[in-house]
């Protein structure tokens, strides 16, 4: 669901269609990124190039009018394509991933074309990332104005917090629509067309956008991107209604707030809509077919974020079970949730509860894309591609010009990393080699407190270190240690470092505690560049920040390296 990313020059690593993933921005324009969106998405100002243009000196009617061809003549996308074709780059899905992608290649020269059957944003704007992080927001305010120890250890006396539903909902539905319609002026104004329909391949180099009738329009382009994103995954014997059974896409309109709701899945989605739910009063219950809830965090994170964020609060769990069957409530009945185990396949027992909430993951929206006109066949839904993104056919082989980012690749489900991919071709189609390292993208998870993420857990670089041959070592420092977390009355929290104490290399970071999403960037950066801890150690933060909670991580990590460290010569000022 989220963030800002330093892409690697170095070896590697679905809702309408439009959508790039499911949770992360001061010029020049290209170094801008929020969740993968530039910050001209939120309105602010132009390049330094266009300033200089003194567009102040047009008067406002004509600085509207000619704004669009301003923008597009810096960028070349209003001169035909030099290759013969309509464009030399068109983009299907104006979700992040196709965003990004259209915005960089702008930059590089191309003549870019975006299609997009839905609404521009995808899922990230529309049913992911920003909605969600409106309610989070909602949920965090509320959380801190009832904890009634909390606020009078700052001297501070609050009466009972209370909420309106119907506007915590706006709040979040209008920042969707303030970034949709910011993110489609922001391509507009770039030159970048945006057709509308929906996009389908036809053959090499070739394909259709409309409505899927006689009035549909063929186009041509040099290369062609797959961005279509993905939807909430169902499984079989669940009856979403979209009231009572709904996936996330409908608990982000906040239409209700259940007494008692169960959620299926306890990944990132689940674990941020229960810290929304129990924030707002509901009562959760979390069922997950693995044998412990957030499943895919470090385990030593993980435990640690269940006795922050689960355990205290109203929430309780049943793991090693599928939800075989859940039927929404009607004529007076809840709703039904029947359990089984998730080996044995025998049933253990039926749950009624007021909603239920499917967070079991989302799944590639591709279909009625015309692979098969290409001899393409996904695999569980995903479109097959190499480490450059490029697409692979039936038979193994590449298929010339043809790309696919994002959710509908299945590499990485973030918004930042299908914006990353898209970059990264872009980079390709204009004659630089680029492959992204995708151990060097961040995750995030919004609770309160925040769980962020970059490179292998422990167990992950435990198991490649045994097979490669090397030793693993393990850093970590606490949130109550730290000046600034201490002075919020935020000291719950630690950091985790999983490195190579031979030659420094950091393998993985991971954060629980106070802004640990914005915490998480540095050391997904220095992974991205190849900076080693011997490197960082000397990097100065400020004091009191929580950045110091990374510094002092750095800093406490044991590297064995036997040749003296140059340290780069002071230069006076």
């Amino acid at each position: 669901m989220q963030s800002a990313i330093s892409l690697s020059l170095s070896s590697p690593s679905l809702i309408a269609r439009s959508s790039a993933a499911n949770d992360t921005c001061p010029s020049p324009l290209r170094s801008l990124r929020f969740c993968g969106l530039r910050r001209e998405a939120f309105g602010a100002g132009a390049s330094s190039a266009a300033t200089s243009l003194r567009l102040a000196s047009f008067n406002s009617r004509s600085q509207h009018s000619n704004l669009n061809g301003v923008f597009a003549a810096l960028k070349g996308n209003g001169a035909p394509s030099s290759s013969g074709f309509d464009y030399d780059l068109v983009i299907i899905g104006a979700g992040v991933g196709g965003h990004g992608a259209a915005l960089h290649a702008v930059e590089k020269g191309l003549k870019t074309a975006i299609i997009e059957g839905d609404v521009v944003g995808g899922t990230c704007v529309n049913r992911g990332c920003v909605p969600s992080k409106a309610l989070l927001a909602v949920s965090g305010r509320m959380r801190e104005l009832q904890n009634e120890q909390h606020m009078k250890s700052f001297g501070l006396q609050v009466a009972a917090a209370g909420y309106d539903r119907q506007k915590v909902a706006d709040h979040a539905n209008n920042l969707a629509s303030k970034i949709r319609s910011n993110l489609t002026n922001s391509m507009k104004a770039l030159g970048v067309d945006i057709l509308t329909g929906f996009g389908t391949i036809l053959g090499p180099q070739k394909l259709k956008f409309g409505k899927g009738d006689s009035g549909d329009k063929i186009i041509t382009a040099k290369d062609i991107i797959v961005a279509t994103g993905s939807v909430p995954l169902v499984p079989k014997g669940i009856e979403v209604d979209g009231k009572t059974v709904i996936t996330s896409d409908h608990a982000l309109k906040l239409e209700s707030v259940p007494q008692w709701i169960a959620i299926v899945g306890s990944g990132y989605i689940g674990l941020e809509f229960s810290d929304v739910y129990t924030a707002l009063g509901s009562e959760v219950t979390f069922i997950e077919a693995l044998d412990q809830i957030m499943p895919g965090f470090d385990p030593e994170i993980g435990k640690l974020a269940q006795r922050v964020l689960v355990n205290p609060r109203k929430i309780d769990s049943y793991t090693g079970v599928f939800a075989s069957k859940i039927t929404p409530a009607k004529d007076g009945k809840p709703v039904q949730i029947e359990l089984i185990d998730a080996k044995t396949k025998e049933p253990k027992e039926t749950l009624e509860v007021d909603a239920a909430l499917i967070a079991t993951g989302r799944a590639p929206f591709t279909e009625g894309l015309g692979l098969e006109n290409i001899n393409v066949q996904t695999q569980r839904g995903f479109v097959p591609v190499d480490e450059r993104m490029r697409v692979i056919d039936a038979n193994g082989k590449l298929v010339p010009h043809l790309y696919c980012i994002g959710d509908a690749n299945g590499k990485m489900m973030l918004a930042h990393a299908a914006s990353a991919q898209g970059i990264s071709v872009v980079e390709q189609v204009t004659g630089n080699d680029h492959v992204l390292n995708h151990l060097s993208i961040p995750a995030a998870c919004f609770t309160h407190p925040e769980i962020s993420m970059v490179g292998l857990t422990e167990p992950q670089a435990r198991e490649k270190a045994e097979k490669e041959g090397f030793e693993v070592s393990i850093a970590k420092t606490s949130f109550k240690a730290n000046t600034k977390a201490l002075a919020e009355n935020e000291g719950e929290g630690m950091a985790k470092l999983i490195y190579r104490p031979d030659n420094g290399e950091i393998l993985g970071v991971h954060i629980f505690g106070l802004h640990a999403a914005d915490l998480i960037h540095e050391a997904s950066n220095a992974i991205a560049m190849g900076t080693r801890i011997q490197d960082i150690k000397f990097a100065v933060h400020a004091h009191p920040t929580l950045s110091e909670v990374l510094d002092e991580l750095f800093k406490s990590a044991k590297v064995k390296l036997t040749a003296p460290k140059t340290v780069a010569k002071a230069v006076p000022v």
